[in-house]
């Protein structure tokens, strides 16, 4: 089934004329649960990986764990709705290097707005260590660029990636998730230098006036008109929890651009007006049409921090240059 973004409760440009050079292109993933193939695009789902290819591992260190979560009894319990029993750690596990959890993989011929990487590559594989790094519990991820065609062409696959024999967390587990890409416009985020200071002035001053007039009903221009919630590829970064950043190449010090996001929720209560009219109420309006559900609110199951999102961002001056994940 496809998924449609409705028209915004107002148009941005009707309202702010000077926002119309800002405008961009960003491509909604719209993951919801299912079986997709290691041929496909897809969250959480078997990766066109070769046979023959060691699988990529976190080579640093991690923290120490006492209990975790057994993938078996993550996916047993997800499926008839109750919680899965922590395990001790295993005493055997040591410092060794850790298998990366494979969570997405995309192909440029199924995802409009999808970066290239190095050399041509058209398929971009994500993945995360599932352990914990230093005193804050960082995490480590990995990008894995490939040429569609030659690794489709490769004999034989792997079906039996390493697993983790537990996870510290459920939400380490990705749900496996089809897509249903949906381009949309997009605006920047409205803070700080992100757009000139007399429009975002006149921003700030509508939002006022929407509040005093409309209270909890009253629109706003982050949640309502600038970025959509969710996983998505291009478009503007959304800087809810740390404001804007500047992120440089740590190469080449050349401004970096966002070649995808990654949400552990689709929408909330503040950006139910992004919700797709599929997964609506056609009988109700507004808030009301929507059918709150795991299978559409959080379809992969996956958190990012505290619930933030996580930006991938590469160097547009060299593709082979390191990316860059950012938490905001």
């Amino acid at each position: 089934m496809t998924r449609t973004t409705p028209p915004r409760p107002v148009s941005a440009e009707a309202l702010f004329p000077e926002l119309a050079p800002y405008r961009g292109r960003v491509t909604r993933l719209h993951p919801r649960p299912g079986r997709p193939g290691r041929h496909d695009s897809h969250i959480g789902g078997p990766l066109l990986w070769p046979g023959d290819e060691p699988w990529p591992p976190c080579r640093e260190p991690h923290q120490p764990e006492t209990e975790g979560y057994a993938p078996e009894d993550i996916r047993r319990t997800r499926a008839d709705g109750s919680h899965p029993a922590g395990r001790p750690w295993p005493s055997d596990d040591g410092p060794g290097p850790v298998p990366f959890l494979a969570l997405a993989q995309l192909f440029r011929r199924d995802i409009p707005g999808l970066a290239p990487g190095p050399d041509g590559a058209d398929l971009v594989q994500l993945f995360r260590c599932p352990r914990t790094h230093g005193p804050y519990l960082e995490r480590r991820y990995h990008l894995e660029w490939r040429s569609a065609a030659r690794t489709e062409r490769a004999g034989r696959f792997r079906v039996d990636p390493p697993v983790a024999p537990l996870l510290r967390w459920e939400h380490e587990l990705p749900e496996p998730c089809v897509l249903h890409p949906e381009e949309v416009d997009t605006y920047p985020w409205a803070e700080d230098d992100t757009l000139p200071a007399e429009l975002i002035a006149r921003i700030d001053a509508w939002e006022d006036a929407q509040r005093a007039e409309r209270g909890p009903d009253a629109l706003d221009y982050q949640c309502d008109l600038s970025i959509p919630p969710g996983w998505r590829v291009g478009g503007f970064p959304s800087w809810a929890s740390t404001g804007p950043m500047a992120v440089d190449c740590a190469s080449c010090a050349t401004p970096m651009r966002l070649l995808l996001t990654a949400e552990g929720g689709e929408y909330d209560g503040g950006s139910h007006s992004w919700v797709p009219l599929e997964d609506r109420d056609p009988d109700r309006t507004g808030k009301e049409s929507v059918r709150f559900g795991l299978s559409a609110a959080t379809p992969t199951r996956l958190r990012f921090g505290r619930d933030r999102d996580l930006h991938v961002l590469t160097c547009p001056a060299d593709l082979g240059h390191p990316p860059r994940w950012v938490l905001s």
